[in-house]
């Protein structure tokens, strides 16, 4: 099979085409795939060991998908005026790459708050990069509080996108809806994480009704989202942590942000599905409240400078799931050899049992060079034949 390498440019400059036998580099991906999406849910389950590696990820950045996507030719013979071409178009490039889900997200959900931006460095650059001002958001007295353009949970355009997924995806794989449950992000970035500090300590009880807010609001997307036949695991995204501890006191965590993901596990299990947390940074201090209180299904985001998801499997993995962890660091700096190394390890010590997807530390960035993220993804292919 050969692609075009020069699929992507613009149509004037397509004169010149470079062809590349890429399949060659990548055996496993040559090997045919056949989604499973109830084996992904016994997998996150711990049913038992899986026959073969299950891959998720908290996202793909826009830039590395397209980028496969115009390297292999993945949307080849779909047509681009057709209405739902991106829906379609983001279909082809999962499965291709071996996943046994679609993720979606509720739409239309606006949020204003301080952003700062710079410049973005990475080879597959997106111009720029945006990042939340730490001093002062736009909630930061009651009278801003009040004023706060609050979004409408009860907005029938928001779960526009899960029904077309509801209604069209393929039986055989599942759907995950994410970018909910910000129940510690937004309470910081409404805040600013230097006022929230203050807040804690001059204001509580303005913490306190922000915290509320968010807790009813996500209270009702998550009963919205439900109600979908399609939808088997939610993920909520909401980094708690930095790389030594809880960004707030693991008590104030209790107390203003762990409500929240108790209320979502509930209900998520409440309705049969599963549900798994993202969250970033050292979560040490209040890993039995997620595990054994909020009694989440599964956790993702792992960096090797805060635990190896190869020594979590003989802790806490005993009794949730373990998503991704194959560090982003490492990913981005390593060879191939390296990296495939690094997979057969992590498979070899995490699939037993169950409770293992295979995937990055955190997401797939643009700035991870293409050819690593697609060994890993390779190498979880060959594992297990």
């Amino acid at each position: 099979m050969t692609f075009n390498c020069l699929r992507g440019q613009a149509a004037g400059n397509r004169g010149t085409h470079c062809k590349v036998n890429y399949m060659q580099k990548f055996e496993g991906l040559r090997r045919p795939f056949q989604p499973d999406g109830d084996g992904l849910l016994d997998n996150i389950a711990r049913k038992g060991t899986p026959e073969r590696a299950y891959n998720m990820e908290l996202f793909h950045d826009a830039e590395i998908r397209e980028a496969i996507i115009d390297r292999f030719g993945i949307d080849e013979g779909l047509n681009p005026n057709d209405p739902d071409f991106a829906r379609k178009q983001f279909l082809a490039f999962h499965r291709f790459l071996g996943f046994d889900y679609i993720y979606t997200s509720p739409v239309g959900q606006s949020w204003p708050f301080h952003d700062a931006k710079t410049e973005d460095s990475a080879e597959l650059s997106r111009g720029e990069r945006f990042y939340l001002d730490e001093h002062a958001g736009p909630i930061t007295n009651w009278e801003e509080f009040e004023k706060y353009p609050w979004p409408d949970p009860h907005a029938p355009e928001m779960t526009s996108d899960i029904e077309w997924w509801n209604e069209n995806l393929p039986e055989d794989m599942c759907l995950l809806v994410w970018d909910l449950g910000h129940f510690a992000e937004y309470l910081t970035w409404l805040f600013a994480y230097e006022t929230l500090c203050y807040a804690l300590y001059d204001n509580r009880d303005l913490v306190r009704a922000v915290s509320r807010r968010l807790y009813e609001y996500y209270q009702v997307v998550n009963e919205r989202v439900l109600q979908f036949e399609r939808v088997r695991i939610i993920f909520p995204s909401d980094d708690m942590g930095f790389k030594s501890g809880t960004l707030i006191s693991p008590d104030d965590t209790r107390e203003f942000m762990l409500p929240g993901h108790k209320m979502t596990a509930e209900m998520a299990h409440d309705a049969g599905r599963l549900c798994i947390l993202h969250s970033c940074g050292n979560l040490k201090d209040i890993t039995d409240d997620l595990t054994d209180d909020c009694k989440i299904d599964g956790k993702h985001s792992f960096e090797d400078t805060i635990e190896d998801v190869r020594q979590i499997k003989k802790t806490y993995g005993q009794k949730i799931a373990l998503i991704g962890g194959v560090d982003v660091d490492f990913l981005c700096r390593s060879d191939e050899e390296a990296i495939r190394k690094r997979v057969r390890e992590t498979l070899d010590i995490c699939q037993e049992g169950g409770g293992y997807c295979l995937g990055t530390g955190n997401s797939v960035t643009n700035y991870i060079p293409l050819d690593n993220y697609l060994a890993m993804v390779d190498e979880g292919r060959l594992y297990g034949g």
